[in-house]
C-alpha cells in the first residue's frame, strides 16, 4: 500500500491564519510576556510561524509528549518523551500543539502543567478535530476545525514523512492489487 496528498489548507491559507492568531495573541497579552511551551515535533513549524508574529515578549520551552507512534490514530498512552527546561511558576503560559484529535494527550498534559503553578495557562493549536474528541479540551485559539482525516504537513507527519510539506495535506492511502 502507498499513500498519495490531496491539498487540504493551502500554504496561503496557513499563513494568513496564523498572522491572525499572533494578533490576537498580542492583544490578549499586550503589556505581558507570553512564554510558549511547544509540543515536539510537530509543533515546532506552527511554534515558528506564530513566535514570529506575535508582538508581546516571548520566550520558549519545549517538550514531547507521544500517543500515537507510527499509527494513523492516537493509541491513547501518553508518554512524556522530553520535559520542560524551564519552571512554569507565574508565567502566562500558551501550550502550542500542532493538532488537537481525540483530546486524550492535551487532557492529560494541561493537567500536568496547571500543577506546575503558571499564572494563566491557555491552548492554542493549528488545527482542531472536533468531530474525534473523547475527551473535552478547551482550546484558546484554534488555527483551523478540520474534517476527521489524516493530516500532514506543517509539522504533522505520517511515520515521520510530509512534516515539510509547507500546506496541510489529506493522506489518501492506494491500494495497489
Amino acid at each position: 500500500m502507498s499513500e498519495h496528498i490531496e491539498v487540504l489548507l493551502t500554504e496561503e491559507e496557513v499563513d494568513a491564519r496564523i498572522r491572525a492568531i499572533g494578533e490576537q495573541i498580542s492583544r490578549d497579552y499586550a503589556g505581558k510576556q507570553v512564554h510558549l511551551v511547544c509540543v515536539l515535533k510537530g509543533g515546532s513549524f506552527f511554534l515558528c510561524e506564530l513566535a514570529k508574529r506575535i508582538t508581546v515578549p516571548v520566550s520558549l520551552d519545549f517538550m514531547s509528549v507521544s500517543s500515537y507512534g507510527g499509527d494513523t490514530k492516537s493509541s491513547g498512552r501518553v508518554k512524556i518523551v522530553k520535559d520542560l527546561d524551564e519552571s512554569l511558576q507565574d508565567k502566562d503560559v500558551i501550550v502550542v500543539e500542532d493538532i488537537v484529535d481525540s483530546g486524550r494527550t492535551l487532557n492529560y498534559l494541561l493537567g500536568m502543567l496547571r500543577g506546575r503553578g503558571p499564572a494563566s495557562l491557555r491552548l492554542c493549536t493549528l488545527l482542531n478535530k472536533p468531530d474525534r474528541r473523547v475527551v473535552d479540551v478547551n482550546v484558546d485559539y484554534t488555527g483551523f476545525c478540520i474534517p476527521d482525516e489524516f493530516v500532514v504537513g506543517y509539522g504533522l507527519d505520517y511515520d515521520q514523512k510530509y512534516r515539510n510539506l509547507p500546506y496541510i495535506g489529506v493522506v489518501k492511502f492506494d491500494d495497489y492489487k
